[in-house]
C-alpha cells in the first residue's frame, strides 16, 4: 500500500487519469482509463485485447497522470510497474463501474475478450501544483 500525500487526496477519486505506457516501437503510448483507489492501491480495469494491455505486458513500466480538473496545475504523477492480474469473473470491472454511475464494461468487450486488473506498484509519486503560494 502507498501513502499518497494529504495534499492531493482528493485526486484519488477524479474521474479520469491518464495512463502512459511503452509501446513496441519504443514510444509512450496515452490512454485516458476509469480508475479506482482501492484498498490504497491505483488500479484499472482493462480489456486484455487492447493495446494498452499488449504493451503493459510486454513491459510494465507506466506512469498514471492524475490531472485535477478544476485547476489543470495541479496534478498526482505516479511512475511504476503495472502487475497485471485476470478479473476472469469481471468482479473488479464492476467495481469500475460501479463509481461510474453503473457501467458495465462488459459492453465494451468482444465475446472473446476478458478483463484484466491493473494495479500500478509505485516507484515514485509526484504531487505537483504549479499555483505556488
Amino acid at each position: 500500500m502507498t501513502e499518497f500525500p494529504a495534499s492531493h487526496q482528493d485526486l484519488l477519486d477524479a474521474e479520469v487519469a491518464t495512463l502512459a505506457t511503452i509501446g513496441a516501437d519504443g514510444y509512450p503510448q496515452l490512454s485516458e482509463v476509469w480508475f479506482l483507489h482501492d484498498d490504497g492501491e491505483l488500479k484499472v480495469s482493462l480489456n486484455d485485447s487492447r493495446l494498452k494491455t499488449k504493451n503493459l505486458t510486454a513491459r510494465p513500466e507506466c506512469n498514471l497522470l492524475i490531472l485535477d480538473l478544476q485547476n489543470p496545475y495541479r496534478y498526482l504523477a505516479v511512475k511504476g510497474n503495472a502487475r497485471l492480474e485476470p478479473d476472469s469473473d469481471y468482479s473488479f470491472a464492476q467495481k469500475v463501474g460501479a463509481k461510474y454511475g453503473g457501467a458495465d464494461l462488459r459492453e465494451h468487450d468482444g465475446p472473446a475478450d476478458s478483463r484484466v486488473i491493473v494495479t500500478i506498484e509505485p516507484v515514485h509519486v509526484w504531487p505537483v501544483d504549479m499555483r505556488g503560494g
